[in-house]
């Protein structure tokens, strides 16, 4: 079986299906057209369907008839809300939204892995199971399909997701084991001063001050209060306060965000935020109100999995194509589904002289390295079902 061969020659298939999705990008939970699409594909290659899973997750089942795990391909669906500006003939056909963090990618190559793997079931044991899931960018579907029992009926032994990637350049394949992305929380906080004239502040809680005291001391949480080997970002985005130029501010409102690879550090960010604003506040005659709302997990990569993911992707570039991406900051919700099954989370590189990353109205990506992330998904399932 040249499984080379056979991705190869369903080449304009997974390019034709990225392009259909790029053409109809929703954002998170709005995906009816993009599920209905994939919804639509997964029946004509004749797997079992559910749909209607968070909203508008699916699922396609695999099922070669013979017993062994079951292993899931899963690819994120939703887009961002960004004007395109790449010129495309099969640019977005809806305005203020653009496949611009490689999602339509994603769901190709899972797309066009199940015709292949199809195919090819009779030599495979056990099922794979392909989930299509909303809301990656926010507020996030992977959790609520999770709870929907997406993992279960069979139940989820492996698993494997894709990334296309900026940071690393074409015709290559990112695997890292251990901590790859990081957990990311958001925080809101309302201070509450007291205004007045601004020739009289004796009279009044300048909560503008406040706020700038309290910004000073979060920024000194991961440089005075983190050991400096565990990378940490404490930032904060925004600060709105006053109102005129003679006018004490009665309140400021700031908001922000908590990065970190460390699950003992992001369970115990609301309570050591709080404790500093606290402090701030009391010492300044200040209230305040505050919201943290915890965000996704890190995403940690399975050792083993990472490794199998390494020797499969060099069947596919070479193993000196093969590399170990930096970790980043930046989130991503497949990490719930690698808190509950053992897996890998690799990236394809998509990066260029001439490219504008992800998340950038004019991103784009040189389409032949959608048949490499194909054949990394086959690979792996054939390693594990063969």
């Amino acid at each position: 079986m040249d499984i080379k061969q056979l991705v190869s020659e369903h080449k304009d298939l997974v390019i034709r299906t990225r392009r259909d999705l790029h053409r109809i990008p929703e954002v998170g939970y709005t995906e009816e057209k993009t599920s209905a699409y994939v919804t639509d594909y997964l029946n004509r290659e004749g797997l079992a369907v559910q749909t209607g899973i968070a909203r508008f997750g699916v699922v396609g089942l695999l099922e070669t008839g013979k017993p062994g795990p079951t292993v899931m391909i899963r690819a994120d669906m939703d887009a961002l809300a960004l004007q395109e500006e790449t010129g495309f003939e099969f640019a977005s056909i809806h305005d203020g939204v653009m496949h611009a963090c490689g999602h339509d990618a994603h769901m190709a190559m899972g797309l066009a892995a199940a015709t292949v793997l199809n195919k090819i079931k009779d030599n495979l044991n056990g099922t794979v199971k392909f989930i299509f899931q909303p809301a990656e960018e926010g507020p996030g579907g992977a959790e609520p399909m999770i709870r929907a029992g997406v993992l279960e009926n069979p139940r989820v032994d492996y698993a494997i997701g894709c990334h296309v990637w900026s940071e690393i350049p074409e015709g290559t394949i990112g695997v890292r084991s251990g901590p790859f992305m990081a957990a990311m929380d958001r925080y809101d906080l309302k201070i509450i001063g007291k205004s007045g004239h601004g020739a009289m502040p004796h009279v009044c809680v300048d909560a503008l001050e406040v706020g700038t005291q309290v910004v000073n001391a979060l920024q000194r949480i991961s440089s005075r209060h983190m050991n400096p080997l565990d990378p940490v970002v404490v930032t904060v985005g925004s600060f709105h306060a006053g109102t005129a130029f003679n006018i004490i501010a009665g309140e400021a409102v700031l908001s922000g965000t908590t990065r970190t690879f460390d699950l003992d550090i992001w369970h115990s960010w609301e309570q050591r935020l709080e404790k500093v604003i606290r402090g701030v506040c009391d010492s300044m005659g200040a209230e305040y109100e505050f919201k943290f709302s915890k965000g996704y997990p890190p995403t940690i990569n399975d050792e083993s999995m990472s490794d199998l993911v390494q020797r499969c992707a060099a069947e596919v570039v070479g193993p000196e194509k093969v590399v170990e991406p930096a970790k980043t900051m930046g989130g991503e919700d497949m990490s719930y589904f690698l808190q509950a099954v053992k897996g890998c989370f690799f990236v394809l590189g998509a990066g260029g002289a001439d490219r504008a990353p992800i998340h950038n109205p004019k991103f784009t990506f040189n389409e032949d390295i959608l048949p490499l992330g194909v054949e990394t998904h086959c690979r792996y399932v054939m390693e594990l079902l063969g």
